[in-house]
């Protein structure tokens, strides 16, 4: 009855609808009178040949010849009276049965069958909601958001504006708020003031200005996290109250050449979790390509436990038997002195050596560009319309990347990596199978615009690949959960937690971490103790917080086996 009651007010509320149905009343009355007139005609053309019949004779006539019935009990026998009822038939044809029915569809049917759509697209968040993720648009970082959010506890919901985009996703398992995202009222229903987050991600940084001044009045505490694709907008979106802004094609070139050196292994830190310093380093020019972790025998040399290898998309926990190929990422969890210690041993500091061809000169390849030459990294780019930026002056080749004289002369064959990138998934897996065809050992780091072609850039050649969905999703969630969430490469994380009731007053050994999650435990702290690679027979207090690499399937299994800190 609830179902019902709202479809009625949605039904009366409706414009169009309303409009319809004057539409549909008039064509009605239209088409009567049209009958009433014939019949009267019938009368007069009867009365013509000598035939007598009543103003219902009529109309029981006009009807049966109109919708083509045609019972035969009543004919003209002149040529006048024929030519009327041809006349007759063919207006009916058109009015009665292609005109009605069209009539009836369109302007009543359809908008009805709309109006019940839209019921189902709710308008309003119940009261009591409290803790979920506001999105204002239904884009990849939007999406990728979601996916990492809702396995976490944390429920999503989209704002959107379009009533049939707000029902297909409604069907899909989203949950929705039809409205306009720079409606205050919009956000009331959506319950803002409840709110865990709300994420502005569209690419026009004005609408997202406008979004973020709406939000920030109803409440001053909920966290906003906004893209900018201008650098000027990001002054512009924290004045307007966001509490982050995220610059995505400049995260996107840093962290794609984050991936590339100067052809030393060196270690780079990535970031610092609970003190513990969470660290990549390129096998790629080390001195254990080929061997495995047991013969490399960095704990007896250097006391450092390998937390697991990245190779191409795929991770691998770190056992006495792993291969290091010239493609893996070794993953570890460093001290300060551990850190030295490896550097010391692979070379030293990541001083230049060679040259890294950039393939693309839009936003994101620039960006690149400016990274590699704040570490002193050389670097030349392939660009088909040339570069108007400054920093590339004298170092960028225009032409097709595709076009094996252009690689040359961009100085491709003695390139220590190569990083793509264009804005065209296709673009870079082609580029990615002919690069690695041409080269088989150079390193390539790829950019992917959509999450879904990461895996088919892995499996195409690329070592390393970065999207821009993850990049911004990623960004915006540990700023939610304030630092505990470090990506380390595409789909794999560093992550601090606090020790689960499943673990408290166990061991690591007990517990089979491993075995039963695949999670990687890297470093525990408690207080100032910090204890980097913890021994399987630590016995794990009530308090505390673990470092561990995983990947969101990894942390799902966590969860699930020893619950939440």
């Amino acid at each position: 009855m609830k179902t019902v009651g709202v479809q009625t007010v949605l039904m009366l509320a409706s414009r169009r609808l309303r409009r319809n149905v004057v539409f549909l009343v008039k064509f009605c009355l239209f088409l009567a009178a049209m009958i009433v007139v014939y019949a009267l005609l019938f009368e007069l053309f009867m009365h013509l040949e000598g035939r007598e019949y009543s103003f219902v004779s009529g109309l029981y006539w006009t009807l049966t010849t109109m919708t083509t019935l045609g019972y035969g009990d009543i004919t003209f026998q002149s040529d006048l009276g024929r030519a009327f009822s041809v006349i007759v038939l063919l207006s009916g044809m058109v009015f009665v049965l292609v005109l009605l029915p069209y009539v009836i569809i369109e302007f009543v049917y359809a908008p009805i069958v709309q109006v019940q759509e839209a019921a189902r697209a709710p308008r309003e968040l119940p009261p009591e909601t409290l803790g979920h993720a506001l999105l204002t648009s239904h884009d990849a970082v939007s999406q990728a958001l979601r996916a990492r959010l809702e396995p976490q506890g944390t429920p999503c919901v989209l704002i959107t504006p379009d009533v049939q985009e707000a029902v297909a996703l409604h069907d899909l398992g989203w949950q929705v708020v039809v409205g306009e995202p720079d409606d205050p009222d919009t956000y009331r229903r959506a319950r803002v003031k409840g709110a865990a987050l709300v994420a502005v991600t569209s690419d026009n940084d004005a609408r997202n200005v406008n979004i973020v001044s709406t939000v920030r009045p109803l409440s001053e505490v909920v966290p906003v996290a906004s893209v900018a694709g201008d650098p000027d907008a990001v002054d512009i979106l924290e004045l307007a109250g966001s509490t982050q802004v995220l610059l995505l094609r400049e995260l996107l070139g840093a962290g794609l050449a984050r991936y590339v050196g100067g052809g030393r292994a060196v270690a780079r830190v990535l970031g610092q979790l609970a003190g513990v310093r969470i660290a990549e380093a390129h096998a790629h020019g080390s001195p254990w390509v080929g061997r495995t972790l047991a013969e490399a025998a960095f704990g007896e040399r250097l006391g450092i436990t390998v937390a697991g290898l990245w190779d191409r998309g795929r991770f691998e926990l770190a056992g006495p038997r792993s291969r290091i190929t010239d493609s893996s990422v070794l993953l570890m969890g460093l001290s300060a002195e551990q850190l030295e210690r490896y550097n010391a041993l692979v070379g030293g500091e990541d001083e230049p050596a060679g040259h890294v061809v950039i393939i693309g000169g839009g936003d994101v390849g620039r960006a690149a560009a400016r990274a590699l030459e704040a570490r002193r990294i050389d670097w030349r780019m392939v660009d088909q319309a040339g570069a108007g930026d400054p920093v590339a002056s004298g170092r960028v080749v225009a032409g097709d990347a595709a076009d094996r004289e252009v690689l040359r002369r961009a100085g491709f064959d003695d390139a220590t990596a190569v990083i793509l990138t264009t804005g065209d998934d296709d673009i870079n897996i082609y580029l990615t199978i002919y690069c690695r065809r041409l080269r088989p050992g150079v390193p390539i780091a790829s950019r992917a615009t959509h999450e879904r072609n990461v895996a088919t850039l892995h499996r195409a050649g690329a070592d390393f690949v970065l999207s821009a969905a993850s990049v911004g999703a990623d960004a915006i969630l540990n700023h939610l959960q304030h630092g505990t969430t470090l990506m380390m490469v595409e789909g794999l994380f560093a992550k601090r937690v606090a020790v689960p009731p499943g673990l408290r007053g166990r061991t690591l050994a007990e517990a089979q971490v491993r075995a039963r999650t695949g999670c990687s435990v890297v470093a525990f702290g408690q207080g100032d103790e910090l204890v980097v690679g913890p021994p399987a027979d630590l016995r794990l207090p009530d308090r505390g917080q673990l470092v561990l690499i995983v990947t969101p399937e990894m942390e799902q299994r966590f969860v699930e086996a020893f619950g939440r800190g």
